[in-house]
């Protein structure tokens, strides 16, 4: 098993490379300044919804609803602003909250009465792609700069200046060292083995080079965008609360046997509601994002997404039957996914042939994940 999760991080890495090359050689504007600035803002909305959906894959459940979500959550928020003309903060929180409020009320739903996550999130797929045109009256609604709209539309028009992205990924990676040099010494303190000095410079060494050669190649075009900060943040809270915290710890167990979960006295129902609660919030940031980059809210903003984020998680490593994945492997997971759409956009493939290959890759991506989990 280990060897085969080794030879797909390899993988991953090879595909990345392979459609990189492919779409640089096939249009030379792939790895333009102001492309992969796009592609950074296309990366961080898919990437935003996959931190969150890991949340309830991870004890072993799914949301299919998410899409539909992301679009009446930012139809809330656009409506409010736009056409009654509250102030963007209020109204953003307003949405955030309803937002918030509906994925408790599903998660308790399905935890309560012992109903399937597919059947409930589909359920909630088709009620909110119908609440959402019904906000919004079929109708589009500008997401127009300026004003009391100005939080909203910042979103995907804001760049931090190349000063302060060079001090935002100073600030980065003295954090990633400064965690990581913590980590070793609590290893030394309770006497377990830790990596040889030389291979720990190795890798701070690579991550800052990492780091810089993202700052560099954003500050040539405009500098880095908000979305990639928010994404930031995103991973940092799911990462600390996946990896460093007894609720994260309850998701791997509960998805790795939830009947040995529930005799160790864990609170499944309350931590599996916990989850959908938290990614409600998720959602609501990421139709945020997903509504200002559109311009507009429009009946298709969303379409989709909810099958980007969960490919992104399991090309990730991220298991459909719950108890295996991490956050690092989904960021990986949907910067491939982002990579390929942004690249057929580019290259003006036609949508038709855009789904077929969404289609194929998460296809492929569930081969994967089925293939690994046999022993």
């Amino acid at each position: 098993m280990d060897k085969k999760v080794v030879l797909r991080d390899f993988s991953l890495l090879i595909a990345l490379l392979l459609i990189g090359g492919f779409f640089s050689i096939m249009s030379p504007q792939f790895l333009g300044a102001r492309n992969l600035a796009m592609l950074m803002i296309e990366l961080s909305i898919t990437a935003t919804l996959a931190l969150g959906m890991i949340l309830v894959i991870l004890p072993g459940h799914i949301d299919l609803s998410v899409g539909s979500g992301v679009g009446l959550v930012g139809g809330i928020a656009s409506v409010l602003v736009f056409q009654q003309h509250w102030p963007s903060p209020l109204a953003m929180a307003l949405a955030a909250a309803f937002g918030i409020l509906l994925w408790l009320l599903m998660g308790w739903v399905i935890v309560r009465e012992r109903m399937p996550a597919f059947i409930i999130t589909l359920g909630g797929l088709l009620i909110f792609k119908g609440a959402f045109w019904l906000v919004i009256r079929n109708a589009t609604v500008p997401v127009a700069p300026g004003g009391t709209s100005n939080l909203y539309s910042l979103l995907t028009t804001y760049y931090l200046p190349s000063w302060g992205g060079a001090l935002l990924g100073l600030a980065v990676f003295a954090g990633l060292a400064a965690a990581k040099l913590r980590t070793v010494a609590r290893r030394k303190e309770y006497g377990f083995p830790v990596e040889e000095p030389e291979l720990l410079f190795l890798k701070l060494f690579l991550t800052g080079q990492g780091i810089l050669l993202f700052v560099v190649v954003m500050n040539q075009f405009r500098g880095i965008p908000l979305t990639a900060m928010v994404l930031g943040l995103v991973l940092l809270v799911v990462t600390v609360l996946t990896e460093h915290t007894p609720f994260g710890r309850y998701l791997y167990a509960i998805g790795g046997n939830e009947e040995a979960a529930v005799i160790s006295g864990i609170p499944v129902n309350r931590v599996i509601i916990g989850a959908y609660g938290i990614l409600g919030a998720i959602v609501a940031v990421t139709g945020f994002m997903q509504t200002a980059y559109s311009g507009a809210s429009t009946t298709t903003v969303g379409d989709l997404m909810e099958l980007d984020a969960i490919a992104a998680c399991v090309i990730g490593g991220v298991s459909l039957k719950g108890g295996r994945g991490t956050t690092l492997g989904v960021i990986f997971g949907a910067l491939i996914m982002a990579a390929l759409l942004n690249g057929m956009t580019l290259l003006a493939v036609s949508p038709e042939y855009k789904l077929i290959a969404r289609g194929a890759v998460l296809a492929l991506a569930v081969w994967m994940d089925v293939r690994l989990s046999r022993d």
